[in-house]
């Protein structure tokens, strides 16, 4: 492969005018991110150590092997979210290496309203386990939540992907031969009982853990009985009798030292060979990524750039580049392994779309993962190209993308707006992982292009009906959209909905993307087919 010969002048003025615009961004990130990771009241993290359990963070630091590395999921969901009561969404999830496995870890924290799940809290672990079914991925559920939040109760409870998803995912991984592990550190109420109960195994602390479809305060309400936490559902109970639980554990460093043990003895899974060689870094620093981006939404840059920071070597090898340029198709090498990579460079225009949808099914033939690299505006709209058939064509992207079997990963660069996000590979379209930089943006169309529409609606249909067109009214609905869609395109608005995997700071990009496909091979690749394309 030949090697991305970059034309960035890192000494230039915008250079440097984009590379403070873009720290800055990722510090503001960072910023956001240690507080929802650590900044709890301290009356909830004393009652915590009262108790003698660890926090919800020393826990899964423990459970990791010493020195490897944890890909942390949707660390600011709920950010935007019951006005800041539940950083994180009230959970830790991501993939880390325990006694030598891949795994996927869920952990409830206890820190937050005592672990209540919230909404997008149960949205976030049915994510964390379709992670583990798509990828055929062991799950370890670290246990200590007081059940659902009951002030919401009618979001958590009744519809497909509510609570019930978690032990439908549960019982899925078990179909499946997945294995999972339940460490019991503190509570396990209402349905959160069914997490220990539905795992293969299940470690149980005493004197703090405890497993009960209802906790004593709902039995007395309920039936008149009064009875203890241990008597109820204590680790003695579930160990020696009931047999819900299959290891009692002294404290919470020897239920995390059983689990690890467990882990050891499972066997390890025969992963997807694919195209692999010893890994090199990229030519170019990743640093230089800050001075590439730009630091508004309109402003362009060449996706080879990024390409040559992120892949081994700088090497990349690109499909027809004299053809459908404002889409830039190719295979590089990430970490060793081969893959496919599609990055916008404009508009998708027909021919970028066929290019793609061609590339698509090429990577498919040759069994090869493929990256989606996104800044986006759309499918090219017009008289003209409506005409040539751009529906049509961008049918056929989204054809190819839909139908393709081998592993699909996307990290949104810059812009994400209409159809461009389905065409490449939008969080609809089963991608593996999907990750998001500080300065992305996604939506329907740009909050500019949303406010002068409305307006344009607003005109005609003041003319349509013989009114004096008043332009106060029409520059209220402009600023009133556009300060609308600035908040909700934001990239801290779609993470806190967990329409993505996380955001993440650009020059972490080429080690999440190593894990992610690292832990993709797990699984093997799908049944090749397509639909039917329109020609």
């Amino acid at each position: 492969m030949g090697i991305i010969r970059s034309a960035i002048d890192t000494g230039s003025e915008e250079f440097r005018s984009r590379y403070v615009h873009n720290k800055a961004l990722v510090a503001e990130f960072r910023k956001r991110q240690e507080a929802a990771r650590h900044d709890r009241p301290a009356r909830d993290v004393e009652r915590v150590r009262r108790q003698g359990k660890m926090l919800p963070r020393e826990r899964v630091e423990a459970l990791l092997d010493p020195g490897t590395p944890f890909l942390e999921f949707s660390s600011l969901a709920a950010n935007m979210a019951y006005d800041g009561e539940a950083p994180g969404a009230s959970s830790i999830t991501g993939i880390g290496i325990v006694s030598g496995c891949e795994v996927v870890i869920h952990a409830d924290d206890s820190t937050i309203k005592g672990g209540a799940w919230y909404p997008l809290t149960i949205k976030k672990i049915v994510r964390s386990l379709d992670i583990a079914i798509e990828n055929r991925l062991p799950v370890i559920h670290l246990c200590d939540s007081a059940g659902g939040f009951l002030q919401l109760q009618s979001e958590l409870f009744p519809d497909r992907y509510m609570a019930g998803r978690i032990f439908r995912n549960q019982a899925i991984l078990s179909k499946m031969g997945v294995k999972q592990l339940a460490l019991v550190f503190g509570h396990c109420t209402a349905g959160g009982a069914y997490i220990p109960a539905l795992s293969d195994y299940s470690v149980i602390v005493r004197g703090t853990g405890a497993v009960f479809l209802g906790g004593p305060p709902l039995v007395k309400a309920a039936t008149g009985e009064i009875v203890s936490v241990e008597d109820l559902g204590g680790a003695d109970l579930h160990t020696r009798t009931s047999g819900t639980c299959d290891y009692p554990a002294v404290d919470e460093a020897d239920a995390i030292r059983i689990g690890r043990e467990i882990v050891s003895q499972w066997e390890r899974p025969s992963k997807v060979t694919v195209d692999y060689v010893p890994s090199e870094p990229p030519l170019y620093d990743p640093d230089e990524l800050y001075g590439i981006i730009p630091d508004a939404p309109k402003k362009g840059f060449d996706s080879r750039e990024v390409i040559a920071r992120l892949v081994d070597g700088s090497r990349f090898h690109e499909y027809q580049p004299a053809y459908g340029t404002t889409l830039i198709c190719g295979y590089a090498r990430l970490w060793g392994y081969r893959i496919g990579i599609l990055a916008n460079n404009g508009v998708l225009f027909n021919d970028s779309a066929l290019k793609g949808a061609h590339f698509i099914e090429l990577c498919n033939q040759n069994n090869t993962p493929i990256l989606f690299l996104q800044n986006i505006t759309g499918y090219m709209v017009g008289r003209e190209y409506e005409a040539a058939g751009i529906t049509k064509d961008g049918a056929k992207m989204i054809m190819a993308l839909s139908c393709s079997h081998v592993p699909k990963f996307t990290v949104m660069c810059h812009a994400s707006f209409g159809a461009g996000n389905y065409g490449m590979c939008g969080r609809a379209y089963d991608g593996r992982f999907l990750f998001t930089w500080p300065n992305h943006q996604i939506g329907v169309m740009g909050g500019e292009q949303a406010a002068n529409t409305l307006v344009e609606v607003k005109l005609r249909q003041m003319e349509r009906n013989g009114e004096v067109v008043d332009k106060k009214v029409l520059d209220e609905i402009y600023t009133t959209t556009l300060a609308a869609y600035n908040e909700q395109i934001s990239a801290y608005h779609s993470t806190s909905e967990l329409w993505d995997d996380g955001i993440i700071d650009p020059i972490d990009t080429r080690n999440a993307l190593g894990v992610a496909i690292s832990a993709s091979l797990n699984a093997p690749f799908g049944t090749p087919g397509n639909g039917v394309f329109r020609f």
